[in-house]
């Protein structure tokens, strides 16, 4: 070990990680070399032997194998046709509503949150299918996209969530209690998104105009378009009553979920080597990318631990002077500002060792903990300047909004996702309660 001492050794890693990224390099390659470099210089290179075994430990993990299941069931769904049936059953039944669009989108992707574990499936699929309407009928733009990106955010939120998996991994806090600790908090957004647009399209009705009564549904085709909803319903049954139920454990449920996607498709008649081979290719590119951030994160957490960083971190944050809630907001105010730059699997890889042992030392129930700072984390997904929604509506190709359009529309939902952030904190029962009463 070098003869540094711990503030110097501190400064340095600090120095090269953030030049590194300063360069382009992507950040999991940054993490792998400061690791690997770490090593070398710090321990020596006889250590590499115990890094390899520390990383294929972290890989190995048998919750991460939910992860390809979760994102190829998000990326079925996506291609399967069913959003468009469950578009269409929104529409027919909200559009006479002031702000009724926006509201059915926040709805759906709540639905949608609920089947796919990830941002991208709700923003691209409610980016293609209501943005295009909502501008038809004359809807306020900030309020459109702000309507999509938000709710894309609550993908890793309700669950299923592939955030939950990779917190459950790295700490051990189960990924069942994990999952079934986000669906009041994110009903509890979804809730506040919806009574925001409803209260502003009120009263100012230009911002969110209803259909007019000649072009509206009648009860009949509303109550046939419900057909669409089917499917989405009984796969979030399926899902989330068998992991609460304690009939699947989430890595079955996600090969449930799979399975189920892949049967939803074939029924609609979009089961084809097509749709298949997209599926797979997300899957594949996804995957990848979350594991070789598994990779260089499990790494670079391997080289604070072994020369005292994760340690001497730790014991600064427990020694301000605030309070445990004090020590918890500073926490999560690090991880705030690091999701306005940084990708959310990244910030876990290098935050969660240090924090964790922390919040456990303050008093904190590690459930509570763990998904109060996953949903700090999910809430970087919507922060400008590269939240990841905001980027993969951008992404759509719409050439009337700009990249400055998307950071106007997303301000007001990062608040609103913030203070539902501050009730689960101030309540915890709201985050920990149902998960104390699954069936083990």
């Amino acid at each position: 070990m070098s003869s540094l001492d711990i503030g110097t050794i501190t400064l340095l890693i600090a120095i090269t990680f953030l030049v590194l990224m300063a360069t382009g390099f992507p950040i999991a390659f940054c993490m792998l070399t400061v690791g690997v470099g770490g090593y070398l210089f710090f321990v020596g290179p006889q250590a590499l032997d115990a890094l390899f075994s520390v990383v294929f430990n972290i890989i190995t993990t048998d919750i991460f194998i939910a992860v390809p299941l979760f994102i190829f069931m998000a990326s079925v769904f996506q291609v399967s046709g069913i959003g468009e049936q469950m578009y269409e059953a929104m529409y027919k039944w909200m559009a006479g509503l002031r702000g009724g669009l926006a509201i059915g989108t926040e709805i759906i992707c709540t639905f949608v949150a609920a089947i796919t574990g990830v941002v991208a499936t709700g923003v691209v699929m409610m980016g293609l299918l209501a943005y295009p309407e909502m501008m038809k009928r004359g809807y306020d733009k900030k309020l459109s996209i702000g309507c999509i990106i938000s709710g894309g955010c609550l993908g890793p939120l309700i669950p299923p969530s592939v955030t939950f998996i990779i917190v459950s991994g790295l700490t051990g806090v189960s990924s069942g209690k994990l999952f079934i600790a986000g669906i009041i908090p994110g009903l509890i957004c979804a809730g506040l998104f919806c009574l925001y647009i409803g209260t502003i399209c009120y009263y100012k009705p230009n911002l969110g105009p209803p259909l007019p009564f000649a072009q509206r549904a009648n009860w009949k085709e509303k109550f046939v378009s419900l057909k669409g909803c089917v499917f989405p319903l009984l796969l979030i049954i399926l899902v989330l009553g068998g992991i609460y139920a304690g009939i699947f454990t989430p890595s079955e449920a996600g090969g449930v979920g799979a399975a189920g996607a892949l049967i939803s498709m074939a029924i609609l008649g979009n089961f084809n080597l097509k749709n298949l081979s997209s599926a797979v290719k997300t899957t594949f590119r996804a995957t990848s990318m979350i594991m070789w951030l598994a990779m260089a994160g499990s790494t670079f957490s391997s080289l604070c631990g072994i020369t005292g960083i994760t340690r001497f971190m730790g014991s600064f944050l427990t020694g301000l002077p605030l309070g445990p809630y004090g020590i918890l907001a500073v926490m999560l105010s690090i991880v705030f500002i690091m999701g306005m730059f940084m990708d959310s699997v990244a910030i876990i890889m290098i935050t969660l060792p240090i924090m964790m042992p922390a919040a456990v030392a303050l008093g904190f129930d590690p459930l509570f903990f763990c998904f109060i700072f996953a949903m700090n984390i999910i809430i970087g997904s919507l922060t400008p300047p590269f939240g990841y929604a905001l980027f993969y509506f951008k992404g759509l190709g719409h050439r009337d909004v700009t990249m400055m359009d998307i950071y106007n529309s997303a301000w007001i939902f990062v608040l609103w996702m913030t203070l539902a952030m501050v009730l689960c904190i101030v309540f915890p029962d709201l985050a920990v309660w149902l998960p104390s009463k699954m069936i083990k």
